[in-house]
């Protein structure tokens, strides 16, 4: 059957589902046509959450401008459609199946959050598409054994709280002496869960007893939450905060003032460039444990990204989050390039492609494992925090004379 396409100046639209209605879900091999490669995406594209959404998408965005403006891969163009569901599960779900049914996508890539993975997940287990660095370390994503459809790029929530829980500690903060705040939803319990996992494992068994405050995700409702914590029966010394930046920076200012010695504590979920810009001229101690390299780290990777961003970034600044997104669909062309090898580019082919993966090296001093047993790429998390408007990377042990 001749497939039709348009010819598109911009490759990273969003189209009728009945251009490149590209058959994918079987294991033959696709036609020798060289029409698009067409990968998914739902994400936060407005709404309270959106630089998350924007910034993943602008990173892998960049870099498969790169990989078109080079030929693409196997001479075929690569096509990004990134649906908007403001990080709400109900619209994540409705984008998930208009992706794998009416675009016909090949996988989908870079999906912003914790409550979307879970309806995310299901989907991609039933349509048996390809979840690819999805951005969020959830348990939903990171299960042992794998998910055959689910292959993740960053490290799990749990190795991020392990760092926090460790790091504290080893500055003679006891365990009674941490609280918490929640986003009240999967996002906020994925990671109070694995800040519980990481103290059972330190020898601290009265976890139900730690302060615990919450507000409603995409609001900057704080201020209960703040209330709340003056409730508690202890003065916590370390507040460890499961959000993103908006509330996060609200909160951290109006806390700061009921707890001026608190050190504050996030993951990289946050978003630490827009949580460093919305807390332009505190100076407070926040800290954000990140799974992507130092921006000015001397990596190849770094280099890469920094020449890449400023040629097709569209003028956006070096992101924490940007990067992973690039750095994720790095790694995601290498699979499409081991699978068109095999002339197995098809849903089920590029799944076998990843799990054959040894020792992949991007440029980041990591090398990178798959096998079926093993769907995690990054294992290292790195501590930082904030200073003169920009998180930097911290030694522990700097913390203890700033206490």
């Amino acid at each position: 059957m001749k497939i039709l396409f348009y010819k598109i100046a911009c490759s990273f639209l969003v189209i009728s589902p009945l251009v490149f209605a590209t058959p994918t879900t079987d294991t033959k091999t696709l036609p020798t046509e060289k029409f698009p490669i067409t990968i998914g995406m739902s994400t936060a594209l407005s709404g309270p959450s959106q630089t998350l959404g924007q910034e993943v998408k602008r990173g892998i965005n960049v870099y498969f401008s790169k990989v078109n403006a080079n030929g693409g891969v196997d001479g075929r163009k690569l096509i990004l459609i990134a649906l908007d569901d403001q990080y709400e599960p109900h619209q994540t779900g409705i984008n998930m199946r208009h992706l794998a049914d009416n675009h016909q996508v090949l996988a989908v890539i870079g999906n912003v959050g914790t409550p979307t993975a879970e309806i995310s997940v299901p989907i991609a287990n039933e349509k048996k598409l390809l979840l690819f660095g999805a951005f969020s370390g959830a348990q939903v994503l990171h299960k042992i054994p794998p998910n055959r459809y689910v292959i993740n790029f960053r490290s799990s929530y749990e190795s991020e709280m392990q760092e926090i829980i460790q790091g504290l500690l080893s500055i003679d903060i006891k365990p009674e002496e941490i609280a918490f705040l929640l986003q009240n939803d999967a996002y906020g319990m994925a990671g109070y869960q694995g800040a519980i996992s990481a103290l059972k494992r330190a020898g601290f068994d009265n976890t139900e007893k730690l302060p615990i405050t919450r507000y409603t995700r995409n609001t900057l409702n704080v201020e209960n939450a703040v209330a709340n914590m003056m409730d508690a029966s202890i003065v916590p010394k370390a507040i460890i905060m499961i959000g993103v930046h908006s509330p996060i920076a609200k909160f951290i200012k109006l806390a700061s003032k009921e707890f001026p010695d608190a050190i504050f504590l996030n993951v990289s979920f946050v978003g630490s460039t827009a949580l460093a810009r919305d807390l332009a001229g505190t100076n407070e101690k926040v800290i954000v444990t990140q799974v992507m390299p130092d921006l000015d780290a001397p990596l190849p990777a770094i280099d890469e990204y920094r020449k890449d961003l400023k040629k097709y970034g569209d003028g956006a600044n070096p992101d924490y989050i940007s990067l992973e997104g690039y750095l994720c669909a790095k790694l995601f062309v290498m699979g499409l390039y081991l699978a068109s090898e095999k002339n197995a580019l098809t849903r089920e082919g590029i799944i076998d492609a990843f799990e054959k993966m040894r020792n992949v090296d991007i440029g980041i001093d990591e090398k990178i494992y798959f096998d079926k047993n093993d769907h995690e790429a990054l294992k290292t998390v790195r501590p930082t925090i904030l200073k003169n408007g920009n998180f930097i990377p911290l030694k522990w042990a700097d913390l203890i004379q700033r206490k």
